[in-house]
């Protein structure tokens, strides 16, 4: 009976034992299944070159779960890379731009880079705010163009990682003092880049000022959604029912036209090669397109353009909250520039479209001001999505 009774103990502990054994096994196995999957990109960080005063420039990648990535330098705050995948599920990289520093520092077209003060053009290089007569550079014939000689594309922004519950980028600040490239007042601005899952790159520009100036902030990326050298073939939509025609020099000329019945009208998707060597004054001034259309909304919810490319089967949407959209379907590219993979960018081999007030929009009194004053926060975003058909 003793034996019996000690080998029933016996059995009991063995098997409550192997129960708490399966019990923490399994504890295990939970803790494993319930850790949440990475959803929000990551930041790194490197050094991108050197500038000639011994200024270190970085470049911050931001990349999602799936691969799809940006690069952000603080050079000019420079997206130099944008990778997105095609209808294959193939990464690509979709905006023109450098692998390096030094041709960002040699003579380019704004290639990806943050504008202002002022985006676009100003008659003459002259305006007037309160009675005072403002002089700035002449640096696109008679007139100014894209802040100037030195403009935000060509100074170093102070960058930080940042993240939020959905995305995670890069914040730029920049200091732009009192009187320079001719602008009145200090203005401190911040520039910030982020990058979502769904392959959603958001822009939010701020800005703050001492003294009553102008404002006009963009972004100068060159797409190609697909292979092709050109992009003739890809596929346009514009929300916007007016665009404003330009006098010889590329200033508005401050008519609002319809674009219905012209070359300009791209309120449904269409090649952007369908009309662009048409027959039509206002295509032979731009050598191409290179005009502000007029938003029909300035809801951030509203598609303001969409781009298609057939090949790839990349899409992209464009949402904002300015008022005008350049379209520029890069006219002055002559393939005397080398890309990142060796490829020359070749003429029409890329297309802008920067969110914007008007252009010369200090000298016209019938365009959306861009007048800042002291106390008030300049404010507006835009966001490039992409995916595919």
């Amino acid at each position: 009976m003793r034996l019996m009774k000690h080998a029933l103990t016996l059995f009991i502990c063995l098997l409550l034992m192997s129960c708490e054994a399966e019990k923490a096994q399994k504890e295990q196995e939970s803790d494993t299944m319930s850790e949440p999957e990475a959803t929000i990109p990551a930041i790194t960080k490197a050094p991108f070159g050197t500038m000639p005063d011994g200024t270190e420039i970085e470049k911050f990648t931001v990349e999602a779960p799936d691969g799809a990535k940006v690069d952000i330098i603080t050079y000019g705050g420079i997206v130099t890379s944008l990778m997105v995948p095609d209808k294959d599920g193939n990464l690509g990289d979709v905006v023109l731009g450098h692998n390096s520093l030094q041709p960002y520092l040699d003579d380019n077209p704004f290639f990806g880079a943050i504008i202002g003060r002022y985006g676009n053009r100003i008659a003459k290089g002259k305006f007037s705010l309160d009675g005072e007569a403002y002089t700035l550079a002449t640096n696109n014939d008679q007139n100014h163009l894209h802040g100037g000689e030195k403009g935000f594309d060509k100074v170093v922004w102070q960058g930080k990682e940042v993240q939020t519950e959905e995305a995670a980028g890069v914040e730029l600040t920049y200091t732009s003092p009192d009187g320079e490239e001719g602008y009145p007042g200090t203005l401190d601005v911040k520039v910030t880049y982020l990058f979502y899952p769904d392959h959603t790159l958001e822009i939010l520009y701020e800005a703050e000022t001492d003294k009553r100036t102008i404002v006009n902030l963009t972004n100068h990326s060159y797409f190609n959604l697909g292979s092709d050298s050109t992009i003739l073939d890809h596929r346009l939509m514009l929300n916007a029912s007016q665009y404003l025609p330009v006098d010889n020099t590329l200033i508005p000329t401050g008519e609002l036209k319809q674009v219905e019945g012209t070359p300009f009208d791209f309120t449904e998707l269409q090649p952007i090669g369908e009309y662009i060597n048409a027959e039509n004054e206002q295509i032979a001034r731009g050598g191409g397109y290179d005009h502000c259309w007029v938003l029909n909304s300035d809801s951030y919810s509203t598609v303001a353009a969409r781009v298609q490319e057939p090949q790839s089967g990349r899409v992209m949407e464009v949402y904002t909250t300015e008022p005008g959209i350049q379209f520029y379907s890069g006219n002055f590219l002559d393939g005397s520039i080398t890309g990142k993979d060796g490829t020359p960018y070749v003429y029409r081999s890329g297309f802008c479209l920067e969110t914007q007030h008007f252009p010369d929009s200090p000298n016209q009194p019938g365009f959306p001001s861009v007048v800042l004053e002291p106390g008030e926060t300049y404010r507006t975003k835009t966001k490039y999505t992409f995916g595919t058909l």
